[in-house]
């Protein structure tokens, strides 16, 4: 009879060993999945999105910036020198994320801009005239306009568009999708869904060459 009860005991503990294991080893798989995963690809990407580069690109950088921020200014000629040593292999998709004071009107004009067929123009105008109107992490929308003249601008329909309630909308859900991925800083930039490992532009162009890499 004492035989059969330490059987029995035993038994029991060994059950409890087994599902111990078990709910450690989900535990640690799904931790783990949340490290090395893609974010939520939902959140990437809207219709609104400025973008280049071929629409069916392999590799897609999903950039959040702050016209205001210098980092963004002294990445963007690099992002750019990356995608031309890649032809058609990497699309561009920009989302705005005004987080410097006065950065939500700039973003308004880069997407105003935008509905003309310009935002690029745009954007290379203002990140190059950046120190005369940016400074001490606050932009003053006032000093851009000038800087705005000859890329081809409507400027009349520009000033009213900026006002547009779906334009206001737009960035609204730019900053809501910042949000839930996590994002805080600018600029901060996704490859394919993943995230930086941690910030550097050396970081995004591994990240880009991990995922050319899979292509062959």
């Amino acid at each position: 009879m004492q035989k059969k009860t330490i059987y029995v005991a035993s038994f029991v503990v060994l059950l409890a060993i087994v599902a111990l294991c078990s709910w450690w080893y989900l535990s640690s798989s799904t931790t783990q999945g949340q490290d090395t995963a893609t974010v939520d690809r939902s959140a990437l990407v809207r219709p609104h999105s400025p973008n280049e580069g071929r629409v069916d690109a392999p590799v897609v950088i999903v950039e959040f910036f702050d016209p205001a921020c210098d980092t963004c200014r002294s990445f963007y000629p690099l992002v750019k020198q990356l995608m031309a040593q890649n032809p058609d292999r990497i699309r561009l998709v920009m989302r705005y994320a005004p987080f410097h004071k006065g950065s939500d009107k700039v973003v308004a004009i880069l997407e105003a801009a935008r509905r003309q067929g310009k935002f690029w123009q745009a954007l290379e105008a203002l990140f190059a005239s950046q120190e005369d109107w940016a400074s001490n992490h606050t932009a003053k929308v006032e000093l851009t306009w000038k800087y705005l003249n000859g890329i081809g601008l409507d400027m009349e329909k520009l000033a009213f568009d900026m006002t547009a309630p779906d334009l206001q909308q737009a960035v609204a859900q730019d900053l809501s999708d910042a949000n839930t991925l996590g994002v805080s800083q600018t600029p901060e930039y996704f490859v394919n869904g993943r995230p930086l490992p941690s910030f550097g532009f050396p970081q995004l162009r591994q990240l880009v060459a991990e995922e050319i890499g899979k292509l062959h």
